[in-house]
């Protein structure tokens, strides 16, 4: 772990970053990778090692893997049964085959894992990690002035990814719109000493892994060895609030209640309780000041939509705020976040409000009745790639300009042969710059291309790409295609202008 102490002193950087989660390092990795100069302020002096948000959705696997990353995470994932995800838990695997990805499955990771890889990564870039750094005031100007424990940093942004509670966003006085949590849940990692036949063997299928007993619904997962992610809540209590400690005896009483007595409880490494609060900013952006991930947003906990939601929220941001500081940036880049990001953030706000519906652990008959139409719905193919392509993140698509049926959506990681040999579409990306992939031979050898571009020229022997020329973005989201050579001419240098670099 990678940590400054610099107390009582001035820090100058071109981007302050508030928290050293997943979606504040992402952002660090990105930004640090052009270039930039960051420094990121973690308040807590040492990462928690807790399994919370230890699910990487196919998307964001094919975007760290754009980047790297996602090899190191493989070698640390917990093993579990090549499944497809879930929708509100309903016991049908989401199919993302349709999709054309190298990563069907949802991978489990613990997020102090990802936390680990990330910060590595991050630092050997160049960022700077300080923990044990709450961030106490913030004042705007020409650029932002953050007061922190001991130190005060000076940048020209602040990008806040200081979690659901965001102590930047209270400080700035900012509304965070949206529904109050309906129940309180605790999330604890465990041991055991002795396993009764009820306790899962395996990581699977998140059907299998959940059971409703009297007034308790829960999940247990084995995470290896004795280790256990246990999750679990209890209707009808009045006497819990938020801040309540979480005890041994209570997990424990959980634990034999929901999976007998000779489920044993040995050891309690971490817990935290949570709620299905769902909120959103109206903005994600005021004046020098960002916000991502949970600051931004919090919905209930299903199908492992947080933490991917802010990495990807961190992959759209990160090159655009790198050209923005760097004044490379075309007039209102920084805007394109706002206007990218929010409606995706609403959708799995949306689609998790409806997913809580479903999962109501003690269900009547009129929702018992709705699960069976879903459960129907799911075994339907059309129906099934909707919601697998919705929750996976693989559907995703932006709003760009330009007529061409490929622009603003992901395209398939396949295998190139380029100049320099056979290739992974996804290795071309390390750089963290756009790619111009010219697979026609139809852009001309004397086109002068901005250095944030890296031009490739290549050829898929194993599919139509339904594009002569393809420009992608950072974060690997198509802004520009043509099937006609004399076209390129005429648009692409527009396109790079517009959507990636004024220079």
């Amino acid at each position: 772990m990678a940590t400054e102490t610099d107390c009582g002193s001035d820090i100058e950087a071109e981007v302050v970053i508030a928290g050293a989660g997943p979606t504040g390092l992402m952002l660090a990795c990105e930004l640090a990778l052009a270039g930039v100069d960051t420094v990121v302020l973690e308040g807590l002096p040492r990462r928690i090692e807790q399994v919370k948000g230890g699910t990487i959705q196919p998307r964001t696997a094919e975007l760290l893997e754009m980047r790297g990353l996602l090899e190191p995470l493989l070698d640390r994932a917990t093993p579990r049964e090549p499944v497809g995800g879930h929708f509100a838990m309903l016991p049908v695997p989401l199919d993302c085959s349709p999709w054309e990805t190298r990563h069907p499955f949802p991978i489990g990771v613990p997020q102090w894992v990802i936390e680990e890889v990330l910060e590595e990564r991050a630092v050997a870039n160049g960022a700077r990690v300080l923990h044990g750094v709450a961030v106490l005031g913030v004042e705007q100007g020409d650029g932002v002035t953050v007061a922190a424990e001991g130190v005060r940093v000076r940048a020209n942004y602040l990008a806040a990814c200081d979690g659901g509670h965001s102590t930047v966003r209270k400080l700035l006085g900012l509304p965070f719109p949206g529904r109050s949590g309906t129940f309180l849940a605790v999330l604890a990692d465990i041991r055991l000493s002795a396993v009764s036949s009820l306790v899962p063997e395996r990581a699977g299928h998140i059907s299998e892994l959940t059971r409703r007993v009297g007034e308790y619904w829960a999940m247990l997962v084995p995470v290896g060895g004795d280790k256990y992610r246990f999750t679990y809540g209890r209707t009808g209590q009045t006497d819990i609030t938020r801040d309540s400690p979480v005890t041994y005896e209570e997990i424990a009483g959980a634990l034999k209640a929901v999976y007998g007595d000779g489920a044993v409880l040995s050891a309690v490494d971490t817990s935290s309780r949570f709620s299905d609060a769902t909120r959103q900013l109206e903005s994600y952006r005021a004046g020098r000041v960002v916000f991502a991930g949970d600051a931004a947003h919090i919905h209930p906990p299903l199908g492992g939509q947080g933490l991917n939601l802010g990495i990807q929220d961190a992959f759209n941001l990160g090159w655009k705020l790198a050209a923005t500081v760097q004044g490379r940036a075309p007039a209102g880049l920084i805007d394109t976040y706002q206007a990218e990001r929010h409606p995706v953030g609403a959708q799995v706000l949306h689609h998790t409000s409806a997913q809580r519906v479903l999962t109501d652990p003690h269900p009547g008959e009129d929702v018992a009745a709705l699960r069976d139409i879903f459960m129907d719905l799911l075994r339907l193919p059309d129906a099934n790639r909707l919601l697998a392509g919705l929750m996976s993140g693989l559907s995703l698509g932006y709003e760009l300009p330009g007529s061409h049926p490929l622009i603003g959506h992901r395209v398939p990681d396949v295998d190139l042969v380029t100049e320099a040999g056979s290739a992974r579409l996804s290795a071309l990306f390390g750089s963290g710059h756009a790619v111009l992939l010219d697979v026609a031979g139809v852009l001309p050898a004397d086109l002068r291309i901005p250095p944030c571009v890296d031009v490739v020229r290549a050829t898929c022997a194993t599919e139509s790409w339904g594009a002569a020329a393809l420009l992608l973005r950072p974060d690997g989201y198509v802004c520009w295609a043509t099937d006609d050579a004399a076209d390129c001419g005429r648009t692409l240098l527009p396109a790079i202008a517009a959507e990636l670099t004024s220079s």
